[in-house]
């Protein structure tokens, strides 16, 4: 509304099709029917904007007048949608650098298992069991959210958060944050974290050498 300007139909002759509109300023401007851009008659003293015009004979005149409560619905509108696609837009980043740091995250504990493994700290059977476990932990969360879509079986979050304490949670993480599956709702996710707990205290206790070689005896035949 920068170039509008408010005021009120002061005068109105319906069978003249013109009146005169009283401005902030307290002038009195022309302005004619076919300027007035509501479908329906004026009516005097009701409240309008306008933008300051001339006629062909240079004389000066009020046009593209419109009633002020529906110019301000408009803006109101507008700034509403403004306003949502930049909330829009800052959770599509926030979003964003929240797949970026759970990528890292999970890229990051992979390499230090491999650190671990080169290192003869943890045996490299351990370190194909997390890599398995996280891509099957992948693929049941794919499943599930395909499932959800096309009403099908379910699987159980029981079994999901199964996976995730027996070693693959880097893959339900990635699946939470790419899939955008099972990321909204509380308990899970609080359930989810507690699962990832487990799992490191599991594997702090084998890298303090506690039950190692049971372990791997075990993997060793599994895989």
């Amino acid at each position: 509304m920068a170039n509008k300007q408010q005021g009120h139909i002061k005068k109105w002759q319906d069978d003249k099709g013109f009146g005169f509109i009283d401005t902030e300023q307290g002038d009195l401007v022309f302005f004619h029917i076919n300027e007035f851009k509501v479908r329906r008659r004026p009516e005097v003293g009701e409240q309008v904007v306008f933008t300051l015009g001339q006629d062909n004979q240079g004389r000066m005149q009020a046009k593209d007048v419109q009633e002020l409560s529906f110019v301000q619905q408009k803006m109101a509108q507008k700034n509403q949608q403004i306003r949502q696609r930049n909330a829009k837009r800052s959770h599509q980043a926030e979003f964003e650098a929240g797949q970026k740091k759970r990528l890292f995250l999970g890229v990051g504990f992979y390499g230090v298992l491999i650190l671990l493994v080169v290192m003869n700290k943890l045996n490299w059977l351990v370190l194909a069991w997390y890599v398995v476990l996280g891509v099957i932990t992948y693929a049941m969360y794919a499943k599930d959210k395909a499932a959800a879509q096309s009403g099908a079986w379910r699987t159980p979050e029981s079994t999901l958060h199964l996976l995730s304490a027996l070693g693959g949670w880097v893959g339900a993480l990635l699946a939470q944050t790419y899939l955008r599956h099972k990321s909204q709702k509380p308990e899970f996710r609080v359930t989810y974290y507690l699962t990832v707990v487990i799992n490191m205290a599991g594997l702090l206790f084998l890298l303090s050498g506690g039950g190692l070689e049971t372990v791997t005896d075990l993997l060793s035949v599994s895989l």
